[in-house]
């Protein structure tokens, strides 16, 4: 019996050790910042991609007033997409208290996990120390997973991508994630069959599907967050006759 509940007393022991280890690896929380390298479109290595890997274009350049940023372990092929991180320099000499807002609009490279826009980059700089902090090149940085901030009342948007060709191939990207959560499914409704036809995500933030369903249709999205899993689906359908480049607003807002 003493056997019994010295063991008990070691395994609560090691479990107490551990546990902190194993919540800190089930992602990154609003509440957690975590240390990296950050760089800037522009530096040696880090040349700029005028798209972007998540496949946002002209969006993508000018989202967030233009502080947006490719990431590298943290892309995940493409899920963080829209996601938003605040990134704080940590070089006291050069760098500001503040730090900036980034949204993540492309991949990165190995060796730096943030590959931020210049201007970015140069929000994280002390007044006059911008031409300082950029001759650095690479830089200490401390980030963590944060709310996006659109405008008031921006809702999640679905974009036809340039790529779809009516009535055969639609693809789609998505505009103005928002909050904390991320999508890791996308569902169009087929009639025909009353079932739901799954979506290939082709790359980034694009996801498409082949011989779509005919006439308006009706789509939903698997959000990840912090409610768990879940189906989120729109009022607004996707208009009968589609074509590249129009969007729809979903009137979701994404917490």
């Amino acid at each position: 019996m003493i056997c019994q509940i010295e063991k008990c007393s070691i395994l609560a022991i090691c479990f107490l050790i551990l546990l902190p280890i194993l919540c800190s690896c089930d992602g990154i929380g609003v509440d957690t910042s975590v240390t990296a390298k950050a760089s800037f479109y522009g530096s040696i290595g880090h040349l700029v991609k005028p798209s972007g890997a998540c496949g946002y274009g002209e969006y993508g350049r000018t989202v967030n007033t233009g502080a947006f940023c490719g990431v590298s372990k943290l892309y995940s092929n493409g899920t963080s997409c829209g996601a938003c991180y605040h990134v704080k320099c940590k070089h006291p000499e050069y760098c500001n208290e503040e730090g900036t807002d980034v949204v993540v609009t492309d991949s990165g490279e190995e060796n730096a996990e943030f590959i931020l826009s210049f201007s970015a980059y140069a929000k994280l700089a002390k007044p006059l120390m911008v031409a300082k902090l950029v001759a650095e090149g690479e830089v200490d940085i401390e980030y963590q997973r944060v709310p996006c901030k659109y405008a008031t009342g921006a809702h999640l948007m679905v974009k036809v991508h340039e790529s779809s060709k009516f009535p055969n191939y639609l693809a789609i990207v998505l505009l103005n994630k928002g909050g904390l959560s991320d999508i890791t499914a996308i569902e169009v409704w087929e009639e025909s069959h009353k079932q739901w036809k799954s979506m290939v995500r082709i790359f980034g933030a694009v996801w498409a599907v082949s011989d779509p369903p005919k006439g308006a249709l009706k789509c939903r999205f698997q959000v990840r967050g912090s409610a768990g899993v879940v189906w989120v689906q729109p009022k607004k359908l996707i208009p009968s006759d589609w074509k590249a480049g129009i969007l729809i607003d979903t009137f979701i807002q994404l917490t």
